[in-house]
């Protein structure tokens, strides 16, 4: 079958164990004609990796191998929606799915909002002198719209210092709006419409959020791994401060950055989104030669 010009296949999907024995929900494009490498990808707050297949049928047909999780309380994963038994289960699983994910040529992380600030934490782990035992280095890490800063005001900061020790597993709504993820009427629809969309989110997720933000944005100034990233000017979602910051930081010839100054959180389900498309799809035939 063809989308959008090009010859995809359906992904295969899989059940992955995690560590602590949670089920994670995998899909896997692969790659049309010769492989160049593999690109992880690491879906948002709230969805789920059904909703890059788009993306991933886009780097398939570049020679992507292309492999996606549904994070642990979400999608068709297990747990209890939007929560986390321990502040560094996100990382594990990215762990464990890169484990299982992996193949020859280079491996490159690609991560959008939550899923941004979850690999740009699993990358920034690679500074430590001791890493975590979860590390594994990349070869390239591409960030679109990163939840490197929430933008989280002094009440609610007050609120998350409050219920974290008292209540860290307690999920309630997130507080954004579909309206915000788009200006595609026809996105924000089909969000609102997808059951496998959910708004919750609990204190140690929203803790975990803070604390990697604000590691990768003081860890900025070293960063050594390959970086595209890429990030929307009028984002209700996450603070795009975050962004700008990580980019005026970061040694030039290792980050390339970019702002899409109209465009909503979703830069990948913008009306621009071709020419984002087309801006990581150059990037990323760079990483492989």
């Amino acid at each position: 079958m063809t989308v959008a010009g090009w010859s995809v296949t359906p992904p295969t999907v899989a059940t992955l164990e995690a560590a602590d024995g949670v089920d994670l929900h995998v899909r896997t494009w692969e790659a049309v004609g010769t492989r160049r490498g593999t690109v992880v990808v690491v879906h948002g707050l709230g969805e789920h990796i059904g909703r890059y297949d788009h993306v991933a049928h886009a780097l398939a047909a570049e020679g992507w191998r292309v492999v996606g999780h549904d994070h642990r309380g979400h999608g068709q994963s297990g747990g209890p929606r939007g929560g986390l038994a321990r502040a560094d289960d996100l990382l594990q699983d990215l762990a464990t799915v890169i484990d299982q994910g992996r193949s020859d040529g280079a491996l490159v992380l690609l991560g959008h909002s939550m899923g941004g600030a979850v690999a740009g934490r699993f990358v920034a782990e690679g500074l430590a002198s001791e890493p975590a035992t979860w590390f594994r280095p990349v070869d390239g890490l591409v960030l679109t719209s990163p939840a490197l800063d929430l933008g989280i005001n002094p009440v609610q900061k007050g609120l998350l210092a409050v219920a974290g020790p008292v209540a860290p597993n307690l999920a309630v709504g997130n507080g954004l709006k579909p309206e915000w993820i788009s200006r595609d009427p026809s996105v924000v629809q089909a969000y609102k419409d997808d059951p496998l969309v959910h708004d919750r989110v609990t204190a140690r997720l929203v803790r975990f959020l803070v604390d990697a933000g604000r590691l990768v944005r003081e860890r900025s100034l070293s960063w050594k791994v390959p970086t595209l990233l890429l990030w929307a000017g009028a984002d209700r979602c996450v603070a795009p401060a975050g962004s700008a910051a990580f980019a005026a930081a970061a040694p030039k010839d290792v980050v390339r950055s970019k702002e899409y100054p109209a465009c909503f959180h979703e830069i990948l389900n913008e009306p621009e989104q071709t020419e984002v498309l087309d801006e990581i799809r150059g990037w990323l035939a760079r990483q492989a030669t």
